[in-house]
């Protein structure tokens, strides 16, 4: 799958609903809706709040179709084994419905949040992701001799031994999907995964970003993005809007130096407003910060304004390697059919 070869009706589209920020909420109306309108999927995150995978249960159990994704599920959250059970489980009792997209989130929140050390994180990864496979498998008793993720653990009490997983798994290949942004993150995708969960991919940059590690793709691989979305008939005001958490993620995600999004900007070929913009939210001008963002990269990374334009601006995506595209922020009813009935669900 060549760049630029997707034909336009290959294209899905879901909805995101992050993670909870603030109070608690149900968005099972909105997941429901969603379904009813012809989505494809919701995805659920994690940071350090809500978790991923009891809203996707919740939603589950009130909808028969929508597919169900975890984007991320953060990998120091849960030891392999934990995961491997519960993704199981969900996927058993949704009809097989799971996709389970995987992140090692940032230091920050490895080391500040669940107190693990965050080194090689491309090699944890893989570990994780080869664990999975053989608990899902069940083909023997699993053993991993691994730097990271050994089984059984090579000390204690010295009684561990290897199991297999009692339950036998309605699908042994549920899709594991890796959230990635750097160039060898991607081609770990490639390598052990089934799909890619790329954000803030400038899809005007995407061929300069990606095109060279994505030219040789397999047809089944699956390119999935998240994509800030603002149905609105002021252009104006959903700009501004859609400039709001590209500060944040860009000016004051991470550290100095450790900006997974900042380094994804830049490549796009906007370093040198990423470090204004780095600048400014870090002196705590944050306003400053959100009027620093390039209306260039706001629109290439998001889809703003009214239906109409989200109609337009959605064929650059299905003229790429994209298998989906997610909507993020939108949660409107009203918005979310406009959207649907402008691009034919």
């Amino acid at each position: 799958m060549a760049i630029g070869t997707r034909r336009s009706e290959d294209l899905r589209l879901g909805i995101g609903l992050g993670y909870w920020q603030g109070s608690p909420r149900d968005e099972t109306d909105t997941v429901v809706a969603a379904e009813a309108l012809g989505y494809h999927s919701v995805w659920i995150g994690e940071a350090y709040g809500s978790d991923a995978l009891t809203p996707l249960t919740w939603y589950a159990a009130r909808t028969s179709r929508i597919q169900l994704g975890t984007s991320i599920l953060q990998i120091d959250a849960r030891t392999p084994a934990n995961a491997a059970m519960a993704a199981m489980t969900l996927d058993a009792l949704s009809g097989g419905r799971l996709h389970l997209g995987l992140g090692v989130s940032g230091p920050q929140i490895v080391e500040g949040w669940y107190g693990r050390p965050f080194p090689r994180p491309l090699a944890r990864t893989r570990e994780y992701v080869e664990v999975l496979r053989a608990i899902w498998a069940r083909e023997a008793p699993v053993t991993h001799a691994g730097e990271f993720f050994p089984l059984p653990h090579p000390g204690g009490t010295g009684l561990g031994k290897p199991l297999k997983l009692i339950t036998r798994p309605l699908r042994s290949d549920i899709p594991i999907y890796l959230g990635a942004q750097g160039p060898k993150n991607v081609q770990l995708a490639l390598d052990a995964a089934d799909g890619w969960l790329p954000a803030f991919v400038h899809i005007e940059q995407f061929d300069a970003m990606y095109g060279g590690l994505l030219a040789s793709t397999p047809d089944d691989f699956r390119i999935v993005a998240t994509v800030n979305t603002y149905v609105d008939t002021d252009l104006r005001a959903a700009f501004r809007r859609a400039k709001e958490p590209l500060a944040w993620y860009v000016g004051g995600m991470g550290a100095r130096g450790a900006n997974f999004h900042f380094d994804a900007v830049s490549r796009a070929g906007f370093g040198d407003a990423a470090e204004k913009v780095q600048d400014l939210f870090l002196a705590g001008r944050r306003d400053e910060a959100v009027d620093a963002i390039p209306d260039e990269l706001v629109d290439g990374t998001s889809l703003i304004g009214p239906p109409a334009r989200i109609r337009e601006r959605l064929e650059l995506w299905r003229n790429s390697p994209v298998s989906e595209v997610v909507l993020m922020e939108l949660r409107d009813t009203a918005a979310m059919e406009a959207v649907a009935r402008e691009v034919g669900l």
